[in-house]
């Protein structure tokens, strides 16, 4: 389907259909079969190449502390339930702060070495293995105090329109959501299984690499990775999830 047709298509099915609130959906809820039946079974689930990956990096000493994640965190078994928590509000940086930003954090501040590389595959790795440990608790993410103001931030992002498409996320991913699109079920958007393997990229990848994919796809401008919006819309994003079982290292189309 070209661009010029795509568009069409979502602006008929926006005239279309009313906003309506619905039960909560995991993306895995609304993937085939085939991508069920691989996430399902650890030993067909290619993120856990990655998974692999994140187990050895968690046992190894590095940077100018000569120190590993083991050597604080203990067993990477200690991790359950950390995942199904953040992203949170960090009160002494003022922001809030992803998973992701922790583990970098970690890094420079403890390790004293330097920041995994975005998208690349040690700290996606670190990642999986550390999601994984919170695989099916409920996402349950602090949205009180400090971190109330974050999440609607998070929400106005959500629902402002954007871009050469004038679009927003919740014009696709709550007023379209279980409508299909370009033979694709358009899903609720919620980033329970994150980081995830996608077919569609043969690869893992981040929350920001998806929600970079979104706003170009809309011809917005994207939030860079250090941008404290990007942390407000995450936060938002996992309040909205919540109750969903976490289900990292998902596989999505």
């Amino acid at each position: 389907m070209s661009t010029s047709a795509w568009c069409r298509a979502l602006v008929l099915l926006l005239a279309a259909l009313p906003a309506a609130a619905q039960e909560r959906r995991s993306g895995y809820d609304d993937a085939g079969p085939q991508v069920r039946a691989m996430q399902d079974d650890d030993m067909a689930n290619p993120a856990f190449l990655w998974v692999r990956q994140g187990e050895a990096l968690w046992e190894r000493r590095v940077g100018e502390a000569g120190k590993s994640c083991a050597d604080c965190h203990g067993a990477v078994s200690e991790m359950r339930g950390v995942a199904a928590r953040f992203p949170e509000f960090d009160a002494a940086r003022g922001r809030v702060v992803t998973l992701e930003q922790r583990v970098n954090l970690c890094r420079t501040d403890f390790q004293g070495a330097p920041a995994l590389a975005p998208e690349s595959d040690a700290l996606l790795g670190i990642m999986a293995v550390v999601g994984l440990q919170s695989r099916g608790m409920p996402v349950a993410v602090e949205v009180s105090g400090a971190a109330a103001e974050a999440v609607a931030r998070g929400e106005a992002f959500f629902r402002l329109r954007q871009g050469q498409l004038n679009l927003s996320c919740a014009q696709c991913h709550d007023q379209l959501a279980g409508q299909s699109l370009a033979g694709s079920r358009i899903p609720q958007g919620h980033p329970n299984g994150y980081p995830i393997y996608r077919l569609e990229w043969q690869g893992m990848g981040s929350l920001h690499r998806r929600l970079r994919a979104c706003l170009v796809g809309v011809r917005a401008e994207p939030l860079g990775r250090d941008d404290a919006l990007l942390g407000d819309l995450e936060l938002y994003l996992a309040a909205r999830a919540a109750g969903l079982k976490v289900e990292t290292p998902g596989v999505r189309p």
